[in-house]
């Protein structure tokens, strides 16, 4: 058994990296709980090998869950909302530019409809477009295509 707590700071060490980098690295910060116990592990095992904690079974079996509940306790809010945090980016499309023929009038308050690529896409404009009227895309989100007239070429 002596041998066993000469290694234990090594052990603990190397179950708190590997914790840390199953964690973060597989599970995505999805779980956290890894995170936490990781980190306790880690911990103290480093306060052993400076001294502060004693190199027992039941010193590592205390410590890591102490320095763990600590962990949890203080960085659970900051990294749920990191977690939780969303960043709104406008939607970019390969069909924003492209021109194409309206079959039927169109406007904010009365969409029409077009064929592109086998989807039925919803057509809006901010103004009122008659149908044979040359538009482009200039926006896109789910199912639907905001268009603005082509001016003529020269005017």
């Amino acid at each position: 058994m002596e041998s066993f707590n000469g290694y234990l700071p090594s052990i603990l060490i190397f179950l708190g990296l590997g914790m840390l980098a199953i964690e973060v690295g597989m599970l995505g910060f999805s779980i956290m709980v890894l995170f936490f116990i990781g980190l306790g592990c880690l911990a103290t095992g480093l306060l052993m090998v400076v001294g502060l904690v004693p190199q027992s079974l039941g010193g590592a079996l205390l410590g890591s869950g102490l320095l763990s509940l600590l962990a949890a306790v203080g960085l659970w809010k900051p990294l749920k909302r990191l977690q939780d945090s969303t960043e709104r980016k406008p939607v970019t499309s390969d069909l924003i530019g492209h021109r194409f023929v309206l079959d039927s009038a169109v406007s904010g308050k009365s969409p029409g409809r077009v064929r592109f690529s086998g989807i039925d896409w919803q057509v809006v404009a901010e103004q009122e477009l008659g149908a044979g009227t040359e538009v482009e895309v200039v926006r896109t989100s789910v199912g639907r295509l905001t268009v603005r007239a082509v001016a003529p070429p020269g005017g």
